[in-house]
């Protein structure tokens, strides 16, 4: 059939002119990769940034001062108690058993004394009239002697067993808040075993770490701005209040606390906090992580120029938890690779591409 013979014919031409490219030497230009690219942005002068968590500046664990078995847990985790309130109590049985012990035992000594003292006045008589020797009017003194010293101790362990009958229930001397439930109902505890952690929220404070590199920074810092996760826009003003003297032996970094000044009702326990510590270089770019490479000698970028790649030694001034911040080697607004740069060499032709605008900087 005639379309048969054309389509036949076309065939063999494009045979024909393949096998003659082939034999010319010539190949098909490998295609030019795509690569993102974004802008290095200037970054407002700022310092340092740390995340750390909203924490209470007067923590503390609360435990019975006797051991026993927990017979109620009175509030939960998260409920606002006040001065005095029960928390927590134990069985009482043993601590009654033990009052009873002791009241007892103090009767026994009052009985024991009574006996001692009047065996001593009857022997005393007996001394005068020469019936006894000195040696036996000695032994009931001392036998008197020795009464009152176990009535003494009676009374006391008396006067202990009784505080211990009160000791049964758990209260807060202040107002506070129940952080933490360490312990619960039908659990037997020691003396001293925390059962609750309370927090006073009425000073409220950031706990971060301190890599080494960065002590001096934050020792001279003037000024200190604490911004939450939950609400970026807010700026609070914070103030060193502690840093450990010792590194953490497995994180290698210093804990610190930064005191809240006059923070708001709505900064709560537990919230995610950015605290940033004093201002940087003016002249300070931000790229992303991934645009930062190191192979040994130092770190560097990756650029579009003339629509080829081409390497930049940079100075990093510190990492963000939104990219790495240059203090040189880049000027602001050049095309910085994001993704794939590794695989990349200089000279290579690529297409750029503009990558997702980075996030407002705060």
């Amino acid at each position: 059939m005639p379309t048969q013979h054309a389509r036949l014919m076309l065939l063999l031409l494009g045979t024909s002119a393949l096998l003659g490219a082939c034999r010319n030497g010539e190949a098909p230009p490998p295609p030019t990769p795509a690569v993102l690219i974004q802008p290095a942005a200037a970054l407002a002068a700022e310092g340092s940034i740390y995340t750390g968590e909203i924490r209470a500046r007067h923590e503390v664990d609360l435990s019975f001062r006797v051991g026993g078995k927990i017979a109620a847990r009175l509030v939960d985790a998260g409920a606002e108690i006040k001065a005095g309130q029960p928390l927590a109590s134990l069985d009482p049985t043993d601590l009654q058993l033990a009052a009873s012990s002791a009241r007892a035992q103090l009767a026994a000594a009052e009985s024991e004394l009574a006996t001692a003292r009047a065996e001593r006045e009857r022997y005393a008589g007996l001394l005068a009239k020469k019936f006894v020797s000195q040696a036996a009017f000695d032994t009931k003194n001392h036998a008197l002697n020795s009464a009152q010293a176990r009535l003494e101790q009676a009374r006391a362990q008396n006067q202990i067993s009784g505080n211990q009958a009160t000791y049964g229930t758990l209260s807060s001397a202040t107002p506070a808040v129940v952080t933490a439930v360490l312990a619960d109902a039908g659990q037997v505890v020691a003396a001293g075993q925390p059962v609750l952690r309370i927090a006073r929220p009425e000073e409220k404070e950031v706990a971060i770490a301190i890599p080494e590199s960065r002590l001096a920074e934050i020792r001279a810092a003037k000024e200190i701005t604490v911004s939450l996760w939950a609400a970026p826009d807010t700026r609070l003003r914070g103030e060193l209040r502690e840093l450990a003297p010792a590194a953490d032996p497995a994180t290698r970094t210093y804990a610190a606390r930064v005191r809240l000044l006059s923070p708001p009702p709505e900064v709560r326990l537990g919230m995610t906090a950015r605290v940033q510590v004093g201002g940087g270089a003016a002249n300070t770019l931000l790229v992303p992580l991934s645009a930062v490479l190191d192979t040994g000698q130092g770190p560097f970028v990756r650029i579009v120029q003339d629509g080829k790649v081409a390497s930049r030694p940079v100075s990093v001034a510190h990492f963000r938890e939104d990219g790495a911040a240059l203090s040189a080697g880049l000027q602001g607004g050049e095309p910085v690779i994001v993704i794939g740069a590794a695989r990349l060499v200089d000279g290579q032709a690529v297409q750029a591409k503009p990558a997702t605008p980075p996030a407002r900087q705060r």
